[in-house]
């Protein structure tokens, strides 16, 4: 159940922010875990496989994953020290056109992202509930600070369903570590 207030958050992130079934914090660590052992069970040569002409690489999806996290997080931290300044927004396929995403290697990027949420970890878990309660705009959507923590754990289980689904389904290659 979504522990949310409709007022945290726009609903257009619902659909990521619906897939954190428990304590965000404990989906959160355990995504240090899971995530990395999802990579790991891909093989190289499949990095940079797309399941359409004009769909991101298995390596595109993954970093788009980090960059999105890296960014989510920047916004809680200048909430959550109450810069109430608003946000501009990122544009999504750019940061993947101009990402070079292809060029590195699957277990780097694993080894990236367990570094960035590590981090992360350290910065979430020192918000109290004053922090935790801030809003700001982003967007040009107003957005808590508790909130960025679902999208960021909603975010990664959105496109890891999609990843599952749409790249590796016929790869045989999912042993539901994720």
């Amino acid at each position: 159940m979504n522990p949310l207030k409709s007022d945290e958050y726009p609903a257009i992130f619902n659909d990521y922010i619906e897939t954190v079934t428990g304590d965000v914090m404990e989906e959160l660590q355990e995504q240090i875990d899971t995530f990395p052992e999802l990579i790991a069970s891909i093989p190289e040569e499949l990095g940079t496989y797309a399941y359409a002409e004009d769909k991101w690489s298995v390596k595109e999806v993954l970093c788009h994953i980090v960059d999105a996290e890296r960014i989510m997080t920047y916004r809680a931290l200048r909430f959550g020290r109450n810069d109430m300044t608003a946000l501009a927004s990122f544009e999504q396929d750019e940061f993947v056109i101009n990402g070079r995403h292809n060029e590195r290697k699957l277990a780097d990027i694993a080894e990236e992202f367990v570094h960035l949420r590590k981090a992360n970890m350290h910065l979430f878990k020192s918000f109290d509930e004053t922090e935790l309660a801030r809003k700001g705009m982003a967007s040009d959507r107003l957005i808590s600070v508790k909130a960025l923590l679902y999208i960021i754990a909603g975010h990664l289980n959105h496109h890891v369903i999609i990843l599952k689904a749409r790249y590796l389904k016929d790869q045989k290659l999912i042993n539901d570590v994720v």
